[in-house]
């Protein structure tokens, strides 16, 4: 132990020697350093004080609430609505003597009941957020230490920990890249849940730790990396690292450090394995500063409800001050109109907000087990009823409207056109051509014989080798003639795709070392291709060469390798050996969103051929192709088809041509001033004119099930569809148009690459004179819009009903979803599956979460969890319609509970004197609003007012929702005119029947209500379901039952008689009767729009 701690003390004392700097951070200056600020860290750990770091935990937390905010957030969210705070007054003021009116518990308990269990719910929600939270901080990493690999949570990684990132594993923290398992240093990483795009990103490890024989010498090292103040701009890293290998006395190198060297947290490692030096974690990654924190969702049907409840607060103060006023305002009248406001306080009836709770809960079980959407989860249960009132539909693209698969789907060359059905005949014309130039004969065999013994195997490998050199040198041969004939011209398009491209293969050629040039050119074809790529198409053009026999067998950085399985017959496929073409690379010319365009010169080995290969958009390449009479038409074809086109040239150089053009690009690419100009344009002048043009390719991004009929059904509903992404602007709109996000005979308008102010204004200017176009705009265009047009901007994009934005950043979606949110006032959805949409979702009214496969962050964040996009139609359309209609009438109906009993008690003192003196007291009260009709009032739940299948057929009749006529100002002036008529004509009959003691009166009236308000709930159920018929009949049994429990409040002889049931029948028949009868009349003369089609 002690020799441990003096080789620790020297080795430090030692590298503060040689790094000065650091002394001065180890001795105090650290601790400056910490969350939010720009860091230097040690390179290697063994120099880390990781105690004195002050950064951010590594933990992601979607949670609302800790041990200490709990209970002071969920108390000011519940007392910030008038409606409770309301109730918490009243409840005070049974404390003071001389307001107390019946039990304390009547007023204080129904309170802490409400409180109960709102509290249960939040806890219960946020205890499930924080499991989640939980699984996703336990997953396990492998951390480097001196003594070897240490496997460790996600939680407990640190800034300044090496980490090993394995294929396909998610990146915990934000790091620099050291190492990675290829020579070159080069990784690919996965960005789509962090920033949307689909294409794969090229990251490169430091070159003085690249260079290293093995991981463990990274603890030989000693050195320092800075990285600059966490911030938001995915794009931007600044950084240096400075290391030195050699003695103390050796200046260390310092290096730039750039965002190609790092790999950002919810990105995912897609090649080889890595070594990550963490500079930030936890909220200090740019993934969590993207991503918004958790807020408390309020559905607008509750915010309808409080603005309703001060109403109602209005109403009860004008008849306590008019019983006040009526009486002359005698004594002491404050006190007597505060006895009026705690009388008629049940106006505004506390049990709606338990009602509502409970029917939530119940809303959001029966998503969870509807069958039709498997997996569905509801993590935040307070807003069911948003789903009914959505109108505008915010969606992700990668991963919720595709599946991020691209698939050829097409190739067009003229006079004839495959399909991916059709590569069967691309096959035969491939080989047809092959054996025209004398391969493939039954002379020259090119399959590997039978397998029946390893002798006979091993010759025939030497022959099948032999065989090959031959075939490549007939092949050859085939590039001179003049005249092509069908087999030619499908083979020229076949090589030139499988030349035209950045595609690595990841196939592991180590067993080749050793082998001789005729073995290493006849390769097994047993071996399985996978490929790696910054873009996906071109991955996909490459699988379909490979599928049609012409593959893509090695790619080093000056040769390419093309190898001709179509040779092999399809009897031996798997077995055979096939003939191999070796392609030098001389100049490569990658896409970029300005070209639009990409290309290749490559030399032939075998024929000493030099080709120019092009690809690129219809638009840029119609000019540089010869020309045709085909082109357009079908680029517009596949282009209304969805499909991702790129138009294929190839011109043949010859060795002066080439030279000429090398010497001025080489001239080109030295020059000072405008480089890229000058050698975009040598390109130009010397290549990219009179090219041949082979054909057309059409790539599909492969949508999620069931998309377009989903998309389909909500614009009939009326839902306006945004779709947010982080992709390119003609990925996206081939993917609007597949996904049949815009109508087929709707005009697409563009507005990018916008700088200016002016820009703006004229774009807007064109837009507003196009009517409902699709609108695409890409990410800058919409940040300079947004800055100087605001208002203008959205008041045009809101009424079109598809607005595509491409190049969105996650902070760009979540403002874009609050702009629409405070210019329209509407309700949105943000529905999305990464960690890049999270703070979309997050904003938006509802968020929706699909499970990807890439990770949970979006379905963790979420209010509603799904599977796939498809589920949306059914959750809006079936889930959100009944779970609007039966909140507002579940609400309504308890309010109008509420007024009916106030009224009645209104009637009562006007009656009696203006005496604040309760009508009903005590347990009556409490067992109207519980036992004797709760049940019935709750089970309108249940009620649905048309069928499922009608809801999905007819999606137009959830555009109605969206106006809130089920609960409305009108609804509730007619609720409460229903309630002035029902409570007036039950006190005034009951007093007018009056016997002889007071005690008969009330059990008539109370009888005579109760039996009203089961009335009233037979009259709202449309559906009828054999809880509603047994929660009825239970509460009346329940009722009659505890007349005889109750003989304080019922005269039972009384009851038995004839005269309390005559009585009881006319007053139940006055106050109830008339509203049938409305309500038949109305069905037959103003039937509601979904009447006619049940």
């Amino acid at each position: 132990m002690t020799a441990q701690s003096d080789l620790d003390t020297s080795h430090s004392l030692a590298v503060n020697t040689m790094y000065p700097e650091r002394e001065a951070i180890n001795t105090g200056k650290r601790k400056k350093q910490g969350r939010g600020s720009a860091r230097t860290e040690p390179l290697n750990p063994l120099d880390n004080n990781f105690k004195k770091q002050r950064y951010p935990a590594n933990v992601v937390s979607n949670n609302k609430y800790n041990i200490i905010t709990f209970l002071p957030l969920v108390l000011f969210e519940q007392f910030k609505f008038f409606f409770n705070l309301y109730f918490l007054l009243v409840a005070l003021s049974q404390f003071v003597p001389q307001l107390r009116i019946g039990f304390l518990f009547t007023y204080v308990g129904p309170l802490v009941f409400v409180l109960a269990v709102t509290m249960m719910k939040e806890w219960h929600d946020d205890h499930a957020r924080k499991k989640r939270d939980n699984e996703a901080n336990s997953q396990r990493y492998t951390r480097l230490t001196v003594d070897g690999p240490e496997v460790i949570p996600s939680k407990k990684i640190r800034v300044g920990d090496l980490i090993l990132i394995e294929k396909n594993q998610r990146v915990p923290a934000d790091m620099v890249l050291l190492r990675t398992t290829e020579s070159s240093g080069a990784c690919f990483v996965r960005t789509d849940q962090l920033d949307g795009e689909t294409d794969w990103k090229l990251r490169i490890a430091v070159a003085p730790t690249q260079k290293l024989s093995d991981n463990g010498e990274l603890f030989r090292l000693h050195g320092e990396v800075y990285a600059d103040a966490p911030h938001k701009d995915i794009y931007d890293f600044v950084g240096t690292l400075s290391v030195s290998q050699g003695p103390l006395d050796t200046l260390p190198v310092t290096v730039p450090l750039a965002v190609e060297n790092t790999m950002w947290a919810n990105t995912t490692l897609a090649s080889g394995s890595a070594v990550g030096f963490v500079v930030y974690t936890g909220s200090d990654t740019r993934a969590a500063m993207n991503t918004g924190h958790a807020k408390t969702k309020v559905g607008i049907l509750d915010a309808e409800v409080n603005r309703l409840s001060k109403i109602l607060f209005v109403v009860t103060l004008a008849l306590s001050l008019a019983m006040v006023a009526l009486d002359g305002f005698k004594a002491v009248w404050h006190i007597t109109l505060f006895r009026f406001l705690i009388l008629f306080s049940s106006i505004i009836p506390i049990s709606l907000r338990v009602n509502l709770d409970m029917g939530k809960s119940f809303y959001s079980l029966g998503i969870e087990r509807d069958g039709e959407i498997p997996g569905s989860v509801v993590r935040n249960s307070m807003i069911p009823e948003e789903l009914g009132r959505i109108e505008y539909c915010l969606t992700d693209k990668t991963g919720t409207l595709t599946r991020n698969e691209m698939e050829m789907r097409r190739i067009h060359m003229g006079m004839m056109a495959y399909t991916i059905e059709t590569s069967d005949e691309v096959v035969r014309h491939v080989r047809s051509h092959l054996r025209d130039k004398g391969i493939g004969e039954a002379d020259e065999p090119v399959s590997a014989p039978s397998t029946a013994t390893a002798a006979a195997t091993l010759a025939s490998a030497s022959t099948a080798a032999a065989s090959a050199s031959k075939a490549s040198a007939l092949l050859a041969k085939g590039h001179g003639k003049a005249r092509r004939d069908m087999p030619q011209r499908v083979f020229d398009m076949v090589e030139s795709l499988a030349l035209c491209h950045n595609v690595t293969p990841a196939e592991d050629n180590d067993g080749a070392a050793g082998q001789t040039y005729d073995e290493q050119m006849s390769v097994s074809v047993s071996r399985p291709m996978a490929y790696q790529a910054s873009s996906p198409d071109e991955v996909a053009i490459v699988k379909w060469t490979e599928r049609v026999g012409v593959v893509l067998a090695e790619r080093t950085l000056s040769t390419i390798t093309l190898r001709l399985d179509a040779l092999i017959p399809d009897s031996q496929a798997g077995y055979g050996t096939a003939p191999t073409l070796v392609y030098d690379i001389l100049h490569v010319f990658p896409f970029t969103s300005e070209s639009k365009r990409m290309g290749i010169i490559v030399r032939s080995r075998m024929a000493g051929e030099i080709l120019f290969i092009q690809k690129g958009a219809d638009a840029v390449m119609s000019r540089i192709v010869q020309y045709n009479d085909w082109l357009d038409e079908e680029c517009g074809n596949m282009a209304r088809d969805g499909l991702r086109t790129l138009v294929v040239g190839r011109k043949r150089l010859s060795s002066d041509a080439y030279a000429r053009f090398d010497e001025a690009y080489q001239r080109a690419k030295v020059a000072v001033v405008g480089r890229a100009e000058a050698m975009q344009r040598v390109v130009e002048d010397y290549l990219e004119s009179d090219l041949e043009l082979l054909g057309l390719t059409g790539v599909e991004d492969r949508l999620q099930d069931n998309v377009r009929a989903t998309l389909e059904l909500l614009g009939n509903a009326g839902v306006k569809v945004w779709m947010l992404t982080g992709d390119k602007v003609e990925t996206a709109t081939c993917v609007a148009v597949s996904a049949k996000l815009v109508r087929r005979d709707q005009l697409i308008h563009v507005i990018s690459g916008l700088k200016a102010a002016h820009e703006v204004t004229d774009a807007l200017e064109t837009l507003r004179t196009l009517g409902d176009c699709c609108l695409i705009i890409d990410g800058d265009s919409l940040h300079v819009a947004m800055d100087f047009f605001r208002d203008e901007f959205v008041q045009l994009a809101s009424t079109l009903s598809a607005v595509v934005c491409c190049r969105c950043s996650p902070t760009q979606k979540a403002d874009v979803v609050r702009l629409i949110q405070k210019f329209t006032g509407k309700r949105v959805l943000a529905v999305g599956d990464g960690g890049n949409d999270v703070s979309m979702i997050q904003a938006a009214d509802v968020g929706v979460g699909l499970v990807g496969k890439e990770g949970k962050q979006a379905s963790l964040a979420a209010d509603f969890s799904v599977n796939q996009f498809s589920y949306l139609g059914r959750l809006l359309l079936w889930h959100g319609r009944n779970s609007y209609k039966r909140s507002a009438k579940l609400a309504q109906f308890v309010i109008h509970r509420g007024l009916i009993i106030s009224i009645m008690q209104v009637v009562f003192s006007a009656l009696f004197y203006f005496a604040p003196i309760a009508l009903f007291q005590g347990l009556l009260l409490v067992g109207y609003t519980t036992v004797y009709t709760m049940a019935p009032v709750f089970s309108l739940v249940l009620d649905r007012d048309v069928t499922e299948d009608i809801a999905m057929l007819y999606p137009e009749l959830y555009a109605e929702l969206t106006k809130g006529r089920s609960l409305s100002y009108k609804t509730f002036f007619t609720w409460l005119l229903i309630s002035i008529y029902q409570g007036g004509a039950l006190m005034m009959i009951a007093v007018w029947l009056f016997d002889t003691e007071f005690i008969h009166v009330v059990s008539i009236a109370f009888t005579g209500l109760v039996l009203n308000e089961l009335l009233m709930v037979a009259l709202e159920i449309r559906t009828w379901h054999r809880w509603m018929i047994w929660s009825i009949l239970g509460s009346l049994a329940i009722y009659i039952a505890s007349i005889w429990v109750l003989p304080a409040y019922f005269d039972v002889s009384f009851i038995v008689s004839g005269a309390f049931i005559w009585k009881t029948v006319v007053i139940t028949a006055v106050s109830s009767v008339p509203l049938y009868i409305i309500k038949l009349l109305r069905r037959i003369y103003a039937p509601p729009s979904y009447a006619k089609l049940t």
